[in-house]
């Protein structure tokens, strides 16, 4: 039976209220249209649009736990990261079910500065996620702003567009049946001549609305393979 990972953890809530910033832009992102995700910074909020367009990804609560640490003249105050990222188990066995993942946002100029001030509690969030049967990352810009982030932005527009139902419905038995097939292909079977255009935005829109896939981390055109995805 598929049961959702979240099911088996105990967080459920963030223990810190985001506040306003002067240092950084702050704000509440609605995840997947539903549910309210604070955060602080455009990085953060950045972060949060991957994971939202993610299948894989179940849920996401923002600063999700606190945790005990010293530094290095041995004072003690308490971390909470940024994150705490929940997968789905799909059609994965229990014993190799996707780990939780707490994650920390920082921008690459900050902690190249900061590291060695920052290592205890990094090192304590390591060791409690471990604890709990997490894993426990550092993302910077080169982790979540590439060519992923970039494709879903561009499709953003497409998103809310409306097409024919049985327009949509003929791409996708074509698709399904094919198992895959690049963009150019769709667009000379269903949108020859003067509705190739149209084709392209309802293409577009059904990769928006996940409808279809295609892997993201290369450049979206008409050479892009899609295909239908699936529950599994």
């Amino acid at each position: 039976m598929n049961v959702n990972n979240r099911d088996m953890l105990q967080v459920r809530e963030s223990v810190r209220k985001i506040g306003t910033t002067r240092r950084s832009v702050s704000g509440t992102y609605m995840f997947r249209g539903e549910t309210p995700i604070q955060f602080e910074s455009t990085l953060e909020r950045d972060f949060l649009i991957k994971k939202a367009f993610s299948r894989s990804v179940l849920d996401v609560i923002s600063q999700p736990v606190r945790i005990p640490f010293k530094t290095r003249d041995g004072r003690s105050f308490q971390y909470t990261p940024d994150f705490l990222v929940y997968y789905r188990l799909g059609c994965r066995d229990y014993l190799d079910y996707p780990c939780p993942v707490l994650v920390e946002i920082k921008p690459a100029s900050e902690w190249r500065a900061r590291w060695r001030d920052w290592l205890p509690k990094w090192k304590a969030a390591y060791r409690y996620a471990r604890e709990q049967g997490w894993l426990f990352t550092i993302q910077d810009e080169s982790r979540i702003r590439d060519q992923a982030l970039r494709n879903i932005k561009f499709l953003e527009r497409f998103k809310r567009m409306s097409f024919p139902q049985a327009e949509k419905e003929e791409v996708l038995q074509n698709l399904t049946e094919m198992g895959s097939a690049p963009v150019h292909y769709l667009l000379s079977r269903h949108f020859m001549g003067i509705y190739r255009p149209k084709g392209q935005s309802l293409i577009w829109h059904l990769l928006a609305t996940q409808e279809l896939e295609s892997d993201l981390s290369r450049p979206l055109n008409d050479t892009t393979t899609l295909w239908v995805p699936t529950d599994e």
